[in-house]
C-alpha cells in the first residue's frame, strides 16, 4: 500500500513538473539588425530566448480592426538589442520588416520601452498564434496597428 501511494505521488510530481517547465518551441527564424550600426546582428529564435526577458504588463493594443485589447507581453528589450548591435547614438528611427515584406518606419520616441516579443499573456507566440509569430515588435507608446508581427529585420536609420 505504501509503495503504491509513493509511486502515485512520484508520478503526480513528475507530471506536474513537466507541465510547469514548458520550454521554448523549436523555431527556425532569424532577426537581422542592420543599418546605422557598428555590429550588425543575425539572431536566431533560440538566441532571443536565451537573452534576458522583459515583461510588459497591461499594455493596450489598439487594433485597426476588431476590438482593442489589454494584454501582457514578454520578450527582449529593443534598447538592449540596439545597444548590442551598436546603433548610432543619434539614430532617428528604425524600419521594421516582416517576413512577408511589409515594412514600417517607427520613430525613436515611439520605440521607448519596446520589445521583441516572444510571449503573449505567458504563451509562446510561435505556438499560440503561429500566423502572427514567432516574434513580434511591441511598442507600448504607439498603436498596435504599427507593431510588426513575423518580425524579420530591424534597420536602424540616422
Amino acid at each position: 500500500m505504501r509503495r503504491t501511494t509513493f509511486l502515485v505521488l512520484v508520478l503526480v510530481l513528475i507530471l506536474g513538473l513537466a507541465g510547469c517547465g514548458a520550454s521554448a518551441p523549436k523555431v527556425e527564424w532569424e532577426l537581422k539588425i542592420d543599418g546605422a550600426v557598428s555590429n550588425p546582428l543575425t539572431l536566431s529564435f533560440a538566441d532571443l530566448v536565451k537573452k534576458p526577458q522583459v515583461d510588459l504588463k497591461d499594455i493596450l493594443m489598439e487594433k485597426s480592426t476588431g476590438e482593442d485589447v489589454v494584454t501582457n507581453w514578454s520578450g527582449v528589450s529593443l534598447d538592449a538589442l540596439l545597444a548590442e548591435a551598436g546603433a548610432a547614438a543619434g539614430y532617428t528611427s528604425i524600419t521594421a520588416t516582416a517576413g512577408d515584406g511589409y515594412a514600417i518606419e517607427i520613430s525613436k520616441d515611439e520605440l521607448q520601452e519596446g520589445i521583441v516579443a516572444l510571449k503573449d499573456n505567458g504563451e509562446w507566440i510561435a505556438t499560440a498564434d503561429a500566423e502572427h509569430g514567432p516574434i513580434r515588435l511591441v511598442c507600448p507608446h504607439t498603436p498596435g496597428n504599427r507593431w510588426v508581427f513575423q518580425l524579420q529585420q530591424l534597420t536602424v536609420n540616422e
